[in-house]
């Protein structure tokens, strides 16, 4: 017998609804709130504007350092009470810092709810930050960072960082800081960041369902014993481009492969441009489709990948693109790397390429916000970023309606391969002479 199978073919696409945004008041805190009726499970998310945009200069790490140091106790009770507590509603504490937010969050199911948002406050409002256990979590977390930064890759970031918004500045270091960095942070640091910043109301994220959920009673609980208000929103910061291109170059004596890491700033998450520059960067470098992964991997052969887009937080967004080549093709690499982007610049993109990110684009977002934990991020995003409630709503639509003449003059607009900076971390004995050879810039020796 045999047996034959006949491919279906695609159903037609369902619309996407993103749910009722609830927003409201109470204890002099905001609450965001998405109802996902029928839904057993829930998350709250306490969101509080103390990324690390927030951390002094020379004090970089210290959000990484205190989420690890919420694990351990509270004034009510020692790590172990605590980790008892919260592990018998059938959860655990996750703490996402970024450029502009701290976030802790709990999933559970409804009828915990509450009790999990008031063990959630407890350690973020009253966390015990004893002495011993700041120093423990510091070195551990300091250790972590000189095994990650002894592989390729971490310091070409930071000098990249540096190179484009100035080390003098928090935004020109790294986000977690170097091993250095924490290393030398002391207790009164982290207990003085604690009482600047975690003390404030913040806003509360809920998603779930709604007609189950005491709103009013889980935000009294998230912002009990808070206060001191919101705090002022810095604007964007304005990044100058630099006039000409330049190579930097960070010694790695005997590496068999050059680490890559080639950017320039662009504009902030709430700017106008961002459904184009997006669907440009992903035509570009965003996805394994895209011009760069196909030139610089399946034609050339240089690389296992390499990826290239544009990433952005409030007050600023950097245009980036990464990858490792063997030692003896990094010259050619960045030609061809740096050609690429110049011809998006000039050319634009192609209407074939365009319709492949924005049905890869618009089908991700729909994939993407499916779960409870999923809304309660996209939740957070309008509100750092000030922006309207429809905002996801109408997302994959403006990502589906956009057109070449808008993606391309978006690629014009915003990719500047004349002022990149290119990054190098591999042997500087063997590649030098090329990259100076190459005429891509200046060859400047990274000095750390």
């Amino acid at each position: 017998m045999t047996l034959i199978a006949t491919r279906p073919g695609p159903g037609a696409p369902r619309p996407y609804r993103f749910p009722q945004v609830v927003r409201r008041t109470v204890a002099g805190g905001q609450v965001v709130a998405a109802h996902l009726p029928g839904q057993n499970l829930a998350v709250a998310l306490l969101l509080l504007d103390a990324g690390a945009g927030r951390e002094p200069v020379g004090k970089e790490g210290l959000g990484g350092v205190l989420a690890k140091a919420l694990e351990e106790g509270t004034s009510q009770r020692d790590a172990t009470a605590y980790a008892l507590a919260i592990e018998a509603l059938g959860t655990e504490l996750v703490t996402v810092l970024d450029w502009d937010s701290f976030q802790v969050s709990v999933q559970v199911p409804v009828e915990r709810l509450s009790a999990a948002v008031e063990l959630l406050a407890e350690a973020v409002r009253t966390p015990r930050l004893d002495p011993a256990d700041v120093r423990r979590v510091r070195d551990d977390e300091a250790t972590a960072l000189r095994m990650d930064w002894a592989n390729p890759g971490p310091r070409a970031e930071a000098v990249l960082r540096a190179d484009l918004f100035g080390a003098e500045n928090r935004w020109g270091r790294p986000m977690y800081g170097d091993p250095d960095s924490v290393a030398g942070l002391d207790v009164d640091d982290v207990t003085v960041f604690h009482s600047e910043w975690f003390i404030r109301q913040g806003t509360l994220i809920v998603a779930g369902d709604l007609e189950r959920i005491d709103l009013d009673a889980l935000a009294a609980a998230a912002f009990a014993g808070a206060g001191g208000g919101p705090v002022e929103k810095a604007g964007p910061i304005e990044v100058s481009l630099h006039d000409q291109r330049r190579i930097i170059l960070v010694d790695r004596p005997g590496s068999v492969q050059s680490t890559l890491r080639l950017g320039h700033p662009s504009p902030h998450r709430a700017h106008p441009d961002y459904v184009p520059m997006t669907l440009a960067g992903t035509v570009l470098g965003g996805a394994f489709t895209s011009r760069l992964n196909h030139l610089i991997r399946e034609v050339r052969g240089y690389t296992y990948g390499i990826r290239g887009d544009f990433a952005a937080s409030r007050r600023f967004g950097r245009f980036a693109v990464s990858s490792g080549v063997q030692t003896a093709v990094t010259a050619p690499a960045l030609v061809e790397a740096v050609g690429e982007i110049s011809r998006t610049e000039l050319t634009g993109v192609t209407e074939d390429e365009l319709a492949v990110a924005r049905s890869w684009r618009a089908g991700q977002l729909s994939v993407e916000l499916q779960s409870p934990r999923a809304i309660a991020s996209a939740l957070t995003t309008l509100v750092v970023h000030d922006l309207p409630d429809d905002y996801h709503a109408r997302l994959r639509e403006s990502l589906l309606a956009a057109d070449v003449e808008q993606v391309s003059a978006a690629a014009a607009t915003h990719l500047h391969p004349e002022s990149l900076t290119l990054v190098v971390e591999g042997d500087s004995a063997v590649i030098r002479d090329e990259l100076v050879a190459s005429g891509l810039g200046e060859v400047v020796d990274h000095t750390p």
